[in-house]
């Protein structure tokens, strides 16, 4: 028997980056995505979900050219809109020096610097993403894999479970 994924409490807004939502529009690896989704339904019911301008275009641009097959393009921006509700960041001048601020203590590459300033600014305790490191801590903002935890009050199994 294997162990259920850690139980994460949501008590503040969590940001997505691209990575979660690219994920949950990828059928190719179905364990993964039906994971991100519980996350994003739960961040939807609880309306807790944020994003930011960087987030969305980088999602648009690749699910309607890098992955196959590709969103068709009206389906992309629907989906693009349905995320607005989610009052994205839109990167300013204090943005990009706090980025620059994270990239430079914490040797980030500029653009994930960029995701983790918009989430400081939002009041986002946590990050979802899948290619940050899970648990690490820059400044206030904790990176959540949500392959590797669970939000609170969803069951949650290991991929292991879900394939018996």
């Amino acid at each position: 028997m294997t162990a259920a994924l850690p139980a994460v409490a949501l008590a503040s807004p969590v940001f997505v980056d691209t990575s979660v939502l690219i994920q949950s529009e990828d059928g190719a690896f179905p364990d993964r995505r039906e994971q991100v989704m519980a996350w994003l339904r739960v961040l939807w019911q609880q309306r807790l979900g944020r994003v930011s301008s960087q987030v969305l275009n980088e999602f648009y641009r690749t699910i309607t050219t890098r992955i196959q097959p590709p969103m068709p393009n009206g389906d992309a921006r629907a989906e693009v809109r349905r995320y607005q509700r989610w009052a994205p960041w839109a990167v300013d001048h204090a943005t990009v020096e706090s980025a620059w601020s994270l990239e430079s203590r914490f040797n980030l590459p500029y653009t994930d610097a960029l995701i983790v300033a918009a989430a400081k600014v939002q009041g986002c305790e946590l990050l979802l993403s899948l290619t940050l490191p899970h648990q690490q801590l820059f400044d206030s903002v904790t990176i959540i894999n949500p392959l590797l935890a669970a939000p609170a009050g969803v069951p949650a199994t290991t991929s292991a479970e879900r394939s018996a």
